[in-house]
């Protein structure tokens, strides 16, 4: 089995969750990390998620939210988010495990004769799989890796990975180890109490199968007192100092500084014996955060969100992450305005939408409200609404202007339209080959040329750039001539492919189209240029409409 390097002796912390799902292990993962990360050390996460799917990449966002992209072209959970949003380090397909993963990996293992003829089993070939997993995180330098254990103790999915976990220490020693366990706490609003027999249940749970929590982090909607603490620790076998409030914040990105108020730094440290560089941690960065988001409430933009899944929150995560990110850079809150695409193939929206900020129409696929996002993109463009689209949002900001600026009435993307006359959206000839051959995505990291003089250039500050990327179909180069002709900009390419990368407009404020995914690089403490510079050009819109005496009210 491949262990850590003895020369550097790397730390192992273990998320796990309990009573209900969705209580935001990933955040309280991410969070951990960042505490660590502001006494100098060097840290990782990485995700186990027990279902069969190798990854997340054939899943309806659904079942599963949105798809989280790394620059290695991975397809991933998107807790991963949460990690690089809250960390400086980058992730990469070893952060995410999967069932599925490891069960394929065992099982070409037995094909090509690896386990000598013995009988494959959970234990000790899965485990030994998943114990892997982590110890080869371990083994890049990292001070302490973090695990987060998808799903709730008690799952029959969850338990080869609980197993897993229960081993390290005999691999790595259990000073090396720490176990965080997250519960609820709920309240009880019909006899106005807190109640901790979940807390006991989860943990005596956890404790039956051989695992004894070392950190309760006890979500719970408002702090409890010392003798709720203290009647946790007890029964729960930990020291009360260990029983760490997470209770319910007006942003998620000051659980920083709540989780350092609480000392959870110092009993990481102080548990796993580490001797940090720093040892007072720098906060200051989410201290400054955490007053730029109450001064952000002083103000607002209004942004027209048209999406097909915009009934679930996890869809577009970190789309909305960014939005916030943004917000918070401009000093005004983002408003979003969810807007279902198919809604729009009436006219019916079209005085809502020119009462906007801004509009912003991100990825996707299929042809579903394909009609009402492009009849979004003319909105922005007719009317100088700046205009944000990512991925299929630029496709669809091409088609309509390739329809109603370049005389190509029946123009669309191939995706949609095979027999199209005007596919201005279309497979390239080398992806052609590769679907041929299964292949069908340009996945993870492409450098993009930004062209001279332009917004593009303005926004970024530089001439070169990498954006993560997750899409089948691309701009086809037979129409750019056309459609340069008539005003619109390729503000960027991938040179190596020679593909559109960016796309701009002429004599309007701000419309701009990626065909990357600049969401996945965009964090609270470094809001992405794309996004910043955005909503900057929507709070520059209404603060001109309203000195014009316009509002969304009245527009």
């Amino acid at each position: 089995m491949l262990r850590s390097d003895s020369s550097h002796k790397t730390r192992y912390i273990f998320v796990t969750g309990g009573v209900v799902s969705s209580l935001g292990k990933g955040v309280a993962s991410a969070t951990i990390g960042c505490l660590l990360e502001a006494h100098g050390l060097k840290v990782t996460i990485q995700k186990f998620d027990p279902y069969i799917n190798v990854d997340p990449g054939t899943m309806s966002p659904y079942q599963h939210g949105e798809v989280y992209v790394t620059d290695d072209g991975a397809e991933t959970d998107l807790d991963l988010g949460h990690y690089e949003r809250f960390l400086q380090s980058t992730v990469t397909r070893l952060n995410n495990v999967t069932t599925g993963q490891v069960y394929y990996n065992v099982i070409e293992k037995e094909r090509r004769g690896e386990y000598l003829g013995k009988t494959v089993q959970v234990v000790p070939h899965i485990t030994d799989e998943i114990k892997n997993r982590v110890y080869k995180l371990g083994s890049q330098g990292y001070d302490v890796v973090i695990t987060e254990i998808g799903g709730t103790v008690g799952d029959i999915e969850a338990m080869p990975f609980l197993e897993a976990i229960r081993q390290v220490p005999y691999d790595v020693g259990r000073e090396n180890v720490l176990y965080v366990h997250l519960t609820l706490v709920p309240y009880i609003r019909a006899a106005g109490e807190l109640k901790t027999k979940p807390t006991q249940h989860s943990v005596k749970e956890m404790r039956e199968i051989g695992i004894q929590p070392d950190i309760l982090i006890c979500r719970t909607e408002q702090p409890f007192d010392e003798e709720i603490s203290r009647k946790i620790a007890m029964f729960c076998n930990v020291l009360p100092e260990s029983v760490i409030q997470a209770y319910d914040v007006d942003e998620i990105y000051k659980m920083p500084l709540v989780y350092h108020r609480q000392n959870l730094d110092k009993v990481l440290l102080d548990k796993l014996h580490l001797d940090p560089p720093r040892p007072v941690a720098d906060l200051s960065g989410w201290q400054e955060l955490a007053e730029k988001v109450d001064r952000s409430r002083e103000d607002y933009v209004d942004i027209a969100f048209v999406g097909k899944y915009i009934n679930l929150q996890d869809a577009y995560k970190s789309v909305y992450e960014a939005l916030r990110h943004a917000g918070y850079a401009n000093d005004v809150q983002v408003k979003i305005h969810r807007i279902e695409a198919e809604d729009l193939e009436s006219s019916a929206l079209d005085l809502e939408l020119s009462g906007m900020d801004g509009i912003l129409i991100p990825g996707g696929f299929g042809a579903r409200g394909i009609e009402g996002k492009i009849e979004a993109a003319g909105i922005a463009r007719r009317n100088k609404i700046p205009y944000f689209g990512i991925c299929l949002g630029m496709q669809v900001a091409v088609i309509e202007f390739a329809r109603h600026e370049c005389g190509m009435e029946d123009a669309h993307s191939t995706e949609m339209e095979q027999d199209t006359p005007f596919p201005v959206i279309d497979l390239m000839a080398e992806q052609k080959s590769i679907q041929a051959i299964g292949g069908t995505m340009r996945l993870g990291s492409y450098e993009c040329a930004i062209r001279p003089g332009t917004l593009a250039e303005q926004i970024y500050g530089s001439q070169k750039v990498t954006e993560r990327h997750r899409h089948r179909y691309e701009v086809n180069n037979k129409y750019i001539d056309a459609l340069a002709e008539r005003g619109l900009v390729i503000s960027g390419v991938n040179e190596a492919t020679n593909l559109v990368e960016m796309i701009e407009l002429k004599d309007h404020p701000w419309y701009v189209g990626v065909q990357s995914h600049p969401e996945f690089k965009s964090k609270p403490l470094s809001p992405h240029p794309l996004f910043r510079d955005f909503i900057g050009a929507a709070k520059a819109r209404r603060a001109e409409r309203q000195g014009a005496g316009v509002t969304a009210g009245n527009s």
